[in-house]
């Protein structure tokens, strides 16, 4: 039943209400991430490594060999210098079916899989972040993941077919208030008398693909509603949108400091009107939707990254080998040896991490939401070092741009670019504090679902008693087990060996710190956010270390030796990182930042910014400027 539409600015608590309702809180399958976080170390889960489909390998390879083609004449310096994808290059991509690749054959589509698709992204950035943007934005958060994962064949049959002909599609989920909190959200769709429509009004920033789009899943607040006799506020709902439907404007092209050629918009929705059987799912199930979709949608970025720090590597290797100074290469100088060193490790493990992920979501039986989340945001922040690492190498040629280097006779080398487009990857699509907190809401939720009412304040006595007594047995067999040390044997492995008894140790280690995380906190542990992004960043470096691990001894058995001395460079230099972050996870000096941040935002410390200019125009708060060069796509109002 349809209610008032509720437009007051959400409290802490209506916040919360909307992400925890967004949540999935069935597992159905087993994860190797959410055991890692409870002290079980299930190997078995991920190793052997889960091979390819060779069938659906040798369909993807004539697609993947002319996309290597297409990207060798593509001119990338061109397109970030212009910050536009020329019509021609995206016509092609059409014609060879790029846009949709995972759309099945039946429509139209390629039907390729999954571990296809992110080969052929891992291709693409490896040239360009800015194509990778245009065609990743279209398929992996656009219309054609959500409508293959909820769509009716109908929808299915009205869509797909036009997508998989080369139609862009966006996903318009943010607005100037409403981010990773949606509870916010303010674009609205009030349904007509007969119930046959709707009419979306309401404003969407950061619009990937949405200054080129044919097609949009819009994310819209709804009429809070009666369900089961209760009030269910904070609706969201997903519907596809027609760009041509009159009401929809591009009121901005965004620009940035990398990707200079995305497609990205401020986008104002006006009385659109969109019929009720465009409706993804569901009324009111659109978050959920969205945050299905994503678990997906994220293993994109992971073998992205990967793809362009191979590009990265590639060219200061070379680099490292030819510019002698001091007579000798400046690769066989220790400083420069160890970042050299270091990154090599580290793109295996950042490939690694990427293809186990999508390997086991295309085995399935496994659920992918915490390894997808992880691999997002490990590989990420892996990358973005390993960039810095290459610009320093390369000296002052990695700050100069890859026209200038042309220019004066070099060889134009885009580190700069690589640097521009690579630092956005640690925001969108969720951000690494968010998908910090994502992982940490899984990490502690059999524990909190156990025994958080044993330490809520609100909890009565009664309360207590009754969840200590139904939670002991568990915590009776659990808890000791996490001390009892493991004597499986890994003959086999070679020095690889040690690397999983330290895994099997740590994982252990893992699941009783966090319990004892949430006994010294209780409750307030939630707001203790670093004490745990250091417990989630030990699971990180964790399941990176068995992805690592999985796979070498795989391409071992493959012929190729050399890919254990990577996985044990990189296992060492991880295990150090984990041994850091278990000593400081209660963080000593986490209470006195906050504090500090608190007076800094009450302005206390604002005598320090003496001595600088006053910018008028930012603390003006001036409203943006329209540009010019706003694209508008043709048929859209």
């Amino acid at each position: 039943m349809a209610g008032q539409m509720n437009t007051e600015v959400a409290s802490e608590q209506e916040a919360r209400d909307v992400a925890e309702a967004a949540r999935e809180t069935e597992w159905e399958h087993p994860s190797f991430v959410k055991e890692l976080f409870l002290g079980r170390f299930r190997f078995d889960l991920v190793h052997p490594h889960p091979a390819e489909d060779p069938v659906a390998e040798a369909e993807a390879k004539p697609f993947l060999e002319t996309l290597k083609a297409f990207l060798e004449r593509y001119d990338a310096d061109m397109v970030d210098r212009s910050g536009d994808i020329p019509e021609a290059y995206v016509q092609e991509l059409r014609e060879m079916g790029a846009l949709g690749m995972k759309i099945p054959k039946e429509y139209g589509g390629l039907g390729l899989s999954q571990m296809a698709y992110v080969k052929a992204m891992e291709l693409v950035t490896s040239k360009c972040g800015s194509l990778c943007a245009l065609l990743s934005a279209s398929q992996s958060i656009g219309v054609p993941q959500p409508l293959k994962l909820f769509g009716t064949e109908e929808q299915k049959k009205k869509f797909f077919p036009r997508i998989a002909k080369g139609a862009i599609t966006a996903f318009a989920l943010t607005e100037v208030n409403a981010g990773s909190d949606p509870a916010n959200m303010t674009t609205a769709a009030t349904p007509s008398e007969d119930g046959k429509s709707w009419s979306i009004t309401g404003e969407k920033l950061w619009c990937t693909n949405g200054t080129r789009a044919e097609l949009f899943v819009v994310m819209a607040r709804t009429p809070d509603r009666m369900v089961n006799g209760k009030l269910k506020k904070k609706q969201i709902t997903a519907f596809i949108v027609d760009a041509k439907t009159p009401g929809i404007s591009v009121k901005h092209r965004c620009h940035f400091m990398g990707l200079r050629a995305i497609e990205n918009g401020w986008i104002s929705f006006k009385d659109v009107k969109v019929p009720s059987e465009n409706i993804l799912w569901g009324e009111g199930r659109g978050l959920k939707l969205a945050l299905i979709t994503l678990n997906t949608g994220r293993l994109t970025i992971p073998a992205s990254v990967a793809g362009a720090t191979k590009a990265v590597l590639r060219g200061v290797r070379e680099w490292a080998a030819e510019r002698v100074q001091w007579g000798q290469p400046v690769g066989k100088h220790d400083a420069i040896a160890q970042k050299l060193g270091r990154m090599t490790a580290n793109t295996f493990a950042m490939e690694s991490v990427a293809l186990l992920s999508t390997a086991l979501y295309e085995r399935g039986g496994t659920d992918i939401r915490l390894e997808a989340a992880i691999a997002k945001m490990f590989n990420t922040e892996l990358a973005w070092r390993s960039v810095d690492d290459a610009l320093q190498i390369r000296g002052g040629r990695g700050y100069e741009t890859a026209d200038s280097l042309r220019a004066r006779g070099e060889k134009p080398l885009p580190i700069e670019r690589a640097m521009r487009d690579s630092r956005i990857n640690l925001i969108f699509e969720g951000s690494s504090e968010i998908m910090r907190l994502f992982i940490a809401r899984e990490a502690v939720d059999e524990h909190f679902a156990r025994a958080f009412p044993i330490v809520a304040p609100e909890s009565s006595f009664g309360t207590r008693v009754k969840f200590a007594l139904k939670a002991a047995p568990f915590y009776l067999t659990w808890y000791p087990g996490t001390w009892i040390p493991s004597f499986r044997s890994y003959e086999g492995f070679g020095p690889l060996g040690a690397h999983i008894r330290y895994l099997e140790r740590s994982t252990r280690r893992l699941g009783r710190t966090l319990f004892h995380a949430m006994v010294r906190f209780g409750p307030k542990l939630e707001k203790r956010q670093m004490v745990l992004f250091r417990a989630v960043d030990i699971g990180a470096e964790l399941y990176a270390m068995a992805a690592v691990i999985s796979r070498a001894k795989m391409l071992a058995g493959q012929g190729n030796p050399k890919a254990m001395e990577l996985a044990d460079v990189f296992c060492r230099e991880s295990r150090d990182r984990v041994e850091a972050s278990f000593r400081a996870l209660y963080g000593q000096h986490d209470v006195k930042l906050y504090r500090l941040a608190q007076s800094v935002m009450k302005g206390e410390h604002a005598w320090l910014e003496e001595g600088i200019v006053d910018d008028v125009e930012i603390r003006a708060k001036t409203t943006p400027v329209v540009r010019p060069e706003a694209r508008v796509p043709a048929g859209v109002a």
